[in-house]
């Protein structure tokens, strides 16, 4: 999991206005940062095939978020993808 302060910078960084902590695109950043730090533990504990499902389903979901927001809004699409380093 990530730490509080972390998740709230993340959250800060992405938010679209001072109460919005669900959009599609706070939401998939934060997946993004859960998603980084499970790899990275996976690189460790190559047998832990429970954590690697719980990632297959973050990746799952956070693909799901990028197909809406890529069907809402575009100009976001683009923007939170140039900004973490996504590919489609």
């Amino acid at each position: 999991m990530i730490k509080t302060r972390k998740k709230q910078n993340v959250i800060k960084e992405f938010q679209t206005s001072a109460q919005d902590t669900g959009s599609a695109s706070v939401q998939i950043a934060i997946l993004t940062e859960r998603i980084e730090e499970l790899s990275r533990h996976l690189k460790k504990h190559k047998k832990d095939n429970h954590s690697r499902r719980g990632l297959l389903q973050m990746v799952s979901k956070r693909r799901r978020f990028l197909n809406f927001l890529e069907k809402t809004d575009e100009r976001g699409y683009q923007k939170i993808t140039k900004k973490l380093g996504l590919k489609k």
